[in-house]
């Protein structure tokens, strides 16, 4: 026993030399979305704080918190000022409701409005005027949506879709399968509650994807249509989109498609907008100006004109992702917002809780397997017999196999970033 008891030290730190590894390459992953590198979604510069842009001519006056200008076929990102930092969305956010529901529901069909529909509607929300007890159809709801950005139409189409927890769920898989990495979802309506984020980025996408919807593209364009009001009684809704109608002492934006524009108190002003020039058409989303409510839609309009001057001679800064599964040229890890949450800037980059468990475990395999393997050995030799090493080394190889987490189950271990997460109970004003 003597004799066996240096070889057990000497095996027991050789083992745990050997599952070393499987820690050590774990944090490469994690600190690469930590700073912004490689594991960027739409490319390295887009997480990088500041304007990113290869050409001259940009607005002098821009003075929102985030904002992002691309190409809506190509997916090239032509500029961008903070394109994954993490905002509150308000309104916006229904871009991504209506990319995931609206295809489930025929226009015609026609829906009886039930008081439980209604019952959870935040207090303060911006409401087009469903009442319980009238029957709409999909089509006026959905009008209801984008042109008044009404929340009571929001959450019946929620309920008709098995109710606002199974909406959220689909559409936070749906912002997933978008690769909108940066986006929280809370609530169907973009309402202000405590975690609903996303980013300039995302709002982009869910814009571009929303316009490869033929109904999606009518809707975000309407500028006027008539909505029940009981009976046979209607009344006419306008878009709030004031580069659409002109309200507000702005002109229209020649050739504008949509999309969406939303405020709250908490968030401020956000929108996303898609305008068409000379066969080209150009997606702009500004998030958070500093100052009153038109100036969303002044950047927003002095970004378009950029990108069809200028900035046709732009070399992209990003891309904007494949829906899908991953991509070699759109990475599936978001960077931390440009200025990082207090958990986040007092935690060094390390490995993920999941790598740290799979590496303890592969470790305790290890240790385990060697601690069996001299067991034997002794058992053996006090037999007589020779030592046996081919269970040691099976059960070595397996616990190296489980060392590798690949990236996108890496990815969901970690936590939404809240960093500009507003207070529950902010007022949806157009």
């Amino acid at each position: 026993m003597r004799e066996s008891s240096p070889l057990s030290r000497r095996a027991l730190l050789g083992l745990a030399a050997a599952a070393v590894p499987l820690t050590a390459t774990a944090p490469a992953s994690a600190a690469g979305a930590r700073s912004g590198g490689t594991s960027v979604v739409g490319g390295e510069r887009l997480g990088l704080g500041g304007v990113q842009v290869r050409a001259a001519g940009l607005p002098k006056k821009l003075t929102a918190q985030a904002w992002l200008v691309a190409d809506r076929d190509t997916g090239e990102v032509l500029a961008s000022y903070n394109a994954h930092r993490r905002l509150a969305p308000a309104s916006t956010l229904k871009m991504l409701f209506a990319d995931t529901v609206l295809p489930k529901f025929a226009p015609e069909q026609r829906y009886k409005v039930t008081d439980a529909d209604l019952a959870d509607i935040p207090s303060g929300s911006s409401l087009v005027g469903v009442q319980a007890g009238t029957t709409y159809t999909v089509e006026q709801l959905w009008q209801g949506v984008f042109l008044r950005s009404g929340n009571d139409a929001v959450h019946v189409l929620a309920h008709m879709n098995g109710g606002v927890a199974r909406t959220v769920a689909e559409m936070q898989t749906r912002a997933e399968y978008l690769h909108a990495l940066d986006t929280h979802v809370v609530s169907p309506d973009g309402f202000d509650h405590r975690g609903q984020i996303s980013s300039a980025y995302d709002l982009t996408l869910f814009a571009r994807a929303g316009l490869r919807n033929a109904d999606f593209r009518r809707h975000c364009g309407t500028r006027t249509a008539d909505f029940p009001a009981g009976g046979k009684k209607t009344f006419q809704i306008q878009n709030t989109d004031r580069l659409l109608t002109g309200a507000w002492g702005l002109r229209p934006y020649a050739g504008l498609l949509g999309v969406k524009n939303g405020y709250t108190s908490h968030a401020g002003n956000t929108f996303s907008g898609a305008a068409t020039r000379g066969g080209r058409t150009l997606l702009v989303t500004v998030m958070h100006p500093a100052e009153g409510s038109n100036a969303v839609y002044e950047q927003t309009a002095a970004l378009l004109d950029w990108g069809f001057g200028a900035g046709r001679a732009a070399q992209p800064v990003g891309l904007l992702a494949t829906p899908g599964g991953p991509h070699p040229n759109h990475p599936t890890v978001s960077p931390l917002p440009t200025e990082h949450s207090a958990h986040a800037a007092a935690t060094p980059p390390g490995p993920s809780p999941l790598r740290l468990a799979e590496g303890a475990a592969g470790t305790a395999a290890l240790l385990g397997a060697g601690a069996w393997a001299l067991l034997r050995r002794r058992r053996a030799g006090t037999a007589g017999a020779p030592a046996e090493a081919a269970p040691s080394g099976r059960r070595r190889a397996r616990a190296t196999d489980t060392g590798t987490v690949p990236q996108q189950n890496a990815r969901r271990t970690r936590a939404p970033e809240t960093e500009a997460a507003p207070q529950q109970g902010g007022r949806h004003r157009r």
